[in-house]
């Protein structure tokens, strides 16, 4: 039987079986051949479940010595003063726990293992994608479609296979967080939404945790260390969450690949330097990288305010609470729907293939930026970005159309369909009640899945 009919009619759950059947194998012949070399054993990658504790699973039992090929590893580092024999003692009983396995989780992951961190503990709910490899460069090709935490972990076990690598493969919530992360002794936000970083701090205050920050988008990149030594948390910063509207993550903005990598490598040595306490962690204050012009800044940051409703004197907040609705956003990065305009407002793509079709006149109005529409677009659009019709920039060009030609149809399109609801919104307000305007529904990427499967999709 070949591979293709031994596969043809196997679940997405049997061949990730399988895989995991085929890591265990690939282990167990590692770990005999460690042994045969220097008699010391491979510690397998563990997945915790929720009913289990992670505590059972971290640490091996260590000599108080150095081993042989523990000196060899990691020489380079030893022969530092601040690092020497009692720091990597120090790295080898650390175990650090990495909240999201992309951009920043991969670096900061992988330099951790290298530095001979004892146990590391990967939360990522999410599987790898094509998009992801970028800036997530430990996740390969071959793993697309594999949950990004067990990606994480083989490549860290490829790296140092005396690392104890944990995996908790779901999204951190108030229920979980705590459980979770209680077992370690640093917290990594490799996040990338507000929701998540607001429960992170708040978990790392109730359990007096150090908190190592990092954030990446475009160009740019910050890092900090919160709750640590008498230093301010997110909340004595920022006590208020941001208006969703305001927030943009790599999705919408973009991001280039090596300013995460960068971020998260930053955050390798923030925890370094925690686990062995040498130097002076980012507590309070604050890295900022501009890429641009290639510049770094330090800017101080407010002591910890003894009104912070988690970390002050009389605290308000004294147990996780909802994130989502304290934010008004959802716990993930990946891009959400919005609901703004009723259904007779709007249209699918296959409603407009018919419109195109049957020539039927029309103005379609694409209201992302022009570097979006050079990657791809419909024929015979007009650009006018989200950004101008808010400040009714441009608009007055389809004023003219439809002075000059009376009533007339307008069609809105974006990438997934958000902006051009809110786009409609707003044309309906300027141009009045004698002009149709309506969106296209999951915008492009819907145009690519049920229209034109050789339409990019970005």
């Amino acid at each position: 039987m070949d591979s293709k009919c031994k596969y043809e009619n196997s679940t997405k759950e049997d061949l990730l079986k399988e895989l995991k059947e085929k890591d265990n194998e690939i282990w167990r012949l590692k770990q005999e051949l460690i042994e045969a070399k220097n008699g010391r054993k491979l510690i397998m990658p563990t997945a915790v479940k929720r009913d289990e504790n992670p505590s059972e699973f971290i640490f091996p039992s260590t000599s108080s010595r150095l081993s042989k090929e523990e000196i060899a590893r990691y020489s380079r580092q030893l022969i530092l003063p601040e690092i020497g024999p009692e720091g990597q003692k120090r790295l080898s009983k650390s175990s650090v726990l990495v909240v999201g396995c992309g951009g920043l989780g991969c670096p900061s992951a992988i330099y951790l293992a290298a530095a001979g961190v004892g146990c590391i503990g990967l939360v990522d709910y999410d599987v790898v994608e094509v998009s992801n490899l970028h800036r997530q460069v430990l996740h390969t090709e071959a793993r697309i479609g594999v949950s990004k935490a067990v990606s994480l972990s083989t490549a860290i076990q490829d790296l140092n296979g005396h690392v104890r690598v944990v995996t908790h493969i779901e999204a951190l919530t108030t229920a979980t967080a705590l459980d979770i992360m209680k077992e370690y002794d640093i917290v990594l936000d490799c996040t990338d939404n507000v929701a998540t970083r607001y429960l992170l701090n708040d978990a790392c205050v109730f359990l007096e945790k150090p908190l190592v920050s990092g954030s990446a988008l475009r160009f740019e990149g910050q890092l900090t260390v919160y709750h640590y030594d008498g230093g301010p948390c997110y909340r004595c910063l920022y006590p208020k969450p941001p208006l969703p509207e305001t927030v943009t993550n790599c999705s919408d903005g973009g991001v280039l690949g090596a300013v995460p990598g960068l971020i998260g490598c930053l955050q390798a040595v923030e925890a370094v330097k925690v686990i062995c306490q040498v130097g002076s962690p980012f507590s309070e204050r604050m890295m900022i990288y501009d890429g641009l012009s290639g510049r770094f800044h330090v800017v101080k940051l407010r002591k910890r305010s003894k009104n912070c409703n988690v970390c002050g004197e009389a605290p308000s907040i004294t147990k996780l609470i909802n994130y989502e609705q304290f934010c008004g956003a959802a716990a993930t990065d990946k891009e959400g729907t919005i609901g703004l305009l009723s259904p007779d407002q709007r249209m699918n793509v296959e409603e407009y293939k018919q419109m195109l079709d049957s020539k039927v006149p029309h103005v379609l109005i694409d209201v992302r930026t022009s570097v979006e529409t050079e990657i791809c677009s419909l024929p015979n659009f007009v650009n006018i970005p989200i950004k101008d019709i808010m400040k009714d920039s441009s608009i007055s060009t389809l004023k003219t159309l439809q002075d000059q030609n009376g009533p007339m149809q307008f069609i809105c399109i974006c990438r997934r369909g958000n902006d051009s609801q809110i786009a409609v919104q707003k044309l309906e307000g300027v141009l009045g009640e004698g002009a149709q305007i309506k969106d296209i529904k999951g915008g492009l990427h819907a145009w690519a899945q049920k229209i034109d499967q050789d339409f990019p999709v970005y």
